[in-house]
């Protein structure tokens, strides 16, 4: 057994060492990507403390915050879909799918309606925004999923969160229509997928959720390998389900609002992450869990800068190039599950 654990481990590793050299290949192309482009050694020089003053400004004041928030924004949302799927035993749960983008923006609506800025200090109280309208609809969602004597349905969840993503979509289309004309564009391009954070508040108001919730979490990960064997076994072995499935559960949704918070509506990172690091590293989270970050992130890095180049001037949202790759995905994954679906019926 220790032998077979210890190949899983050293698979994870070389995994995981091959996507850092990935993340830090499409990291270096999204630096010289744009309108202004700056060759390889101008990006090295200026990163070195050199450079002139226009190649300062555009580097550390317009492209590495950006390409700083989509590396958090695409870990958390990588690893807030793995554990989504791991409470809920729902292959298919994912942040957008199930209705909690929806409630995160929901929440940013509110924002935006009371304070009508999204810069300076006040951009910080974003992500409790969307956190406190993500973490409502979750609980909507479970509750209405939850059977008194089944427990969690897992078709119900699905089902129960597109029906509710759909009545939040309309709810937060109704108020965004009483914006103003800037406000309202803003939003639009937030649920589009666009990312907004370009400045260095937006870094500071994500990066602690990144920071405490991922480790948070992957102390988590026997917790959320024995939800895979069921409640029942889950329990024989002393595990407090119901209050380890609630807190996890509220990490997942903290994850999820942080980084849409500042990344814009963006789905499917959420649920084609785990499944190809679930492919790679095996089905123990401990392994998995960094891989799905770490996949995450490339992919919204990665579409971030495709959407940046492939029409400029002009710019296609992240979330759309996310979409373009999810949503086949999705179909593909929903063809493969009615098979298993037949059977355990």
């Amino acid at each position: 057994m220790a032998s077979v654990e210890q190949k899983r481990t050293a698979k994870a590793i070389v995994v995981a060492a091959v996507l850092l050299a990935g993340a830090a290949a499409v990291v270096i192309v999204s630096l010289n990507t744009g309108t202004i482009r700056l060759p390889a050694e101008a990006i090295w020089r200026t990163l070195l403390g050199g450079g002139t003053t226009d190649e300062k400004l555009v580097l550390f004041e317009y492209r590495l915050p950006r390409i700083v928030v989509t590396v958090l924004a695409g870990i958390g949302l990588g690893i807030s879909g793995a554990v989504l799927q791991g409470v809920s035993r729902n292959s298919l749960a994912d942040p957008g799918i199930i209705g909690i983008n929806a409630g995160a923006a929901l929440g940013l609506i509110l924002y935006v309606s009371f304070f009508r800025s999204m810069e300076g200090p006040t951009a910080l109280l974003i992500p409790l925004f969307t956190f406190a309208g993500g973490i409502l609809i979750a609980v909507l969602i479970f509750v209405l999923a939850f059977d008194r004597f089944k427990g969690l349905i897992p078709i119900r969840l699905l089902l129960v969160g597109i029906a509710v993503e759909a009545g939040v979509s309309a709810f937060t289309l109704f108020l965004s229509l009483r914006l103003d004309e800037d406000t309202y564009a803003f939003a639009a391009r937030w649920l589009a997928g666009s990312v907004w954070g370009r400045e260095w508040v937006n870094v500071l108001a994500l990066l602690p959720w990144i920071a405490l919730l991922v480790p948070v979490i992957y102390m988590r990960s026997r917790t959320l390998d024995l939800f895979a064997l069921g409640d029942e076994t889950a329990m024989g072995v002393g595990s407090p389900v119901g209050r380890s499935r609630l807190a996890l559960t509220i990490f997942a949704v903290a994850l999820a609002c942080a980084s849409v918070s500042m990344a814009g509506g963006i789905g499917f990172i959420g649920l084609i992450a785990p499944h190809i690091a679930r492919r790679l590293a095996g089905p123990q989270h401990r392994h998995f869990l960094p891989i799905a970050g770490l996949i995450g992130l490339v992919v919204l890095v990665a579409a971030d800068t495709v959407g940046r180049s492939l029409f400029q001037p002009n710019a296609i949202p992240a979330g759309v190039v996310v979409a373009a790759i999810g949503g086949p995905y999705f179909l593909y994954l929903l063809l493969q599950s009615k098979p298993n679906s037949r059977r355990n019926r």
